[in-house]
């Protein structure tokens, strides 16, 4: 995997100490309840670095989208 966009999308919305560990990242609440963690991932070990904090975090993953740059 070459670098992609990349949007994670999970239930609920995080505290100001995660939001600023995942400042790389652009974190966006939504009205919803969930919360979008979108970012460029250069390779496949960042995007599953960040899918294990968040299961080892119990925090439910609801979607995972690859973004077409504009």
């Amino acid at each position: 995997m070459s670098s992609h966009i990349v949007e994670v999308v999970i239930t609920g919305h995080l505290g100001p100490t995660l939001r600023s560990a995942l400042d790389r990242y652009d974190v966006t609440t939504r009205d919803d309840g969930t919360t979008s963690i979108t970012g460029v991932f250069e390779d496949r070990s960042e995007l599953r670095g960040l899918m294990q904090l968040l299961d080892e975090l119990d925090i439910e993953v609801v979607s995972v989208n690859r973004v077409t740059p504009a």
